[in-house]
């Protein structure tokens, strides 16, 4: 039985994809072993959004070429199509595959084993105008299931190279996504997060058919799904129909993630983001008279080119003002082939650092105050794994609806069930809690439709 190795570096939509990839290999007859393992083929997943994810691509391409330097090493995802001879320069790289034609990526393999000669499979993606269907009907992690839902972006934010990577736009079939979510709730499911590129722009390249439409068809058509997460939405496209779903759906959770970058007006405009900071608020508020209790998580960028401490100050203010739940803070790092990366006044190291430190000392802050509002209530979680051993008590870690970490005494059988739970000792990055029941199925439909 000839065996594969993966590798995934980068977001979420490269790790489903890979999952997505193995089912063709598996399907094909392989046995999936683990990278540090020897095998016949290597595939290696890479990521391009920063320079560093391009570095550390590399390096994980030359381990696999010393592992075995007679395996077949086959190079895909974002770096390989921004910059394919780089990667085929790499001495014992044999097939390169971009973020389009994985579906052939079987065939390149015995395409190289006739011929021995290397496959460049590279083609200009800004041509492609059809989602590649990649089916996963299960994942190796047994309680949150990925649902890629689109492919794309076409908003060319100056610091960012992802449409490049990902060409533009392009929506799954309403039908897929539905069909696909049924076979994952089947699979013993509970939770589905819908993934993408810019997963909130679902629909716009189709003819009357948006994210709105699809998660209320997701709602009323798939059988036994319990809750449904958003994995990221911008706040144009927080539209008030979609306000209005979220605000009778009994199954999206109470978690939203939206990406500011920035807080300031000045500064949004020369990273073209499509929104004022006056917008986003309006957005924000509408959303939790809407959804009382929403957990709001956002992305932010420090030290953009030519912030300035007031620049940086207005985010600062914004954030603490909106009482954001928790914040991924990222300083500005120079990516090659973008706008930005081009700008005068780049910021000094040290600035951007002490900046970002303020940023996660606030966040923090936040995320203990979003907590503490629910010490002492029972809420519903899904254990995902063993957290640690304690005494003679197994603690199990899962999450919350709205997406708070919550650890308990539990047994091995919880896992991926729909849990109550007493928290005990709110915190952050963890809140304690004490086991009260597991949610019978009679309770669970009841759930759903109370």
């Amino acid at each position: 039985m000839p065996t594969v190795a993966f590798h995934t570096l980068g977001c979420k939509v490269n790790h489903y994809e890979t999952e997505a990839i193995w089912q063709l290999f598996k399907q094909s007859g392989y046995e999936r072993v683990e990278y540090e393992h020897q095998s016949d083929v290597y595939v290696i997943n890479t990521c391009t959004v920063t320079n560093t994810g391009d570095k550390k691509s590399r390096q994980v391409i030359r381990r696999a070429v010393r592992r075995n330097p007679d395996a077949v090493i086959c190079v895909t995802g974002c770096y390989a199509q921004t910059s394919p001879a780089e990667i085929m320069a790499i001495p014992g790289v044999d097939i390169v595959v971009g973020t389009q034609d994985r579906v052939k990526m079987l065939e390149y393999i015995e395409q190289y084993k006739q011929e021995r000669q290397p496959i460049n499979a590279v083609g200009n993606i800004m041509k492609n105008r059809v989602y590649e269907e990649l089916d996963v009907p299960s994942f190796t992690d047994r309680t949150r299931a990925s649902l890629k839902i689109q492919e794309g972006c076409n908003n060319f934010c100056t610091f960012c190279i992802i449409p490049w990577a990902r060409g533009l736009m392009r929506s799954r079939e309403p039908q897929e996504v539905i069909r696909q979510a049924q076979q994952l709730v089947d699979a013993g499911y509970k939770e589905i997060v819908l993934t993408g590129i810019h997963t909130g722009g679902y629909g716009s390249d189709m003819k009357d058919y948006n994210l709105a439409n699809l998660l209320r068809d997701l709602e009323t058509q798939v059988k036994g799904l319990k809750r449904l997460r958003i994995s990221s939405i911008e706040a144009s496209q927080i539209t008030d129909e979609v306000i209005e779903v979220l605000d009778k759906s009994k199954i999206v959770v109470n978690h939203l993630h939206i990406p500011i970058q920035s807080g300031s007006d000045t500064v949004l405009k020369r990273m073209r983001r499509k929104y004022t900071m006056e917008f986003f608020a309006e957005r924000i508020t509408r959303l939790k008279s809407a959804l009382p209790g929403l957990a709001i998580t956002s992305d932010v960028i420090v030290g953009f080119p030519g912030e300035t401490e007031e620049e940086f100050m207005e985010t600062y203010n914004f954030i603490k003002d909106h009482k954001f739940s928790e914040l991924h803070v990222f300083p500005y790092s120079k990516r090659t082939g973008t706008p930005a990366a081009r700008m005068d006044n780049q910021i000094d190291e040290e600035v951007k650092n002490e900046r970002v430190h303020r940023l996660i000392a606030l966040s923090d802050q936040l995320a203990k105050e979003y907590a503490s509002t629910y010490d002492g209530e029972v809420v519903e979680v899904i254990p995902e794994e063993l957290y640690k051993e304690s005494g003679n008590d197994k603690l199990y870690v899962g999450y919350t609806d709205n997406y708070l970490k919550v650890v308990f005494p539990g047994t091995e059988d919880m896992v991926g069930k729909i849990v109550k739970v007493k928290i005990t000792k709110a915190g952050y990055p963890v809140n304690e809690g004490q086991f009260v029941r597991v949610l019978d199925e009679v309770e669970e439909q009841e759930a759903v439709v109370s």
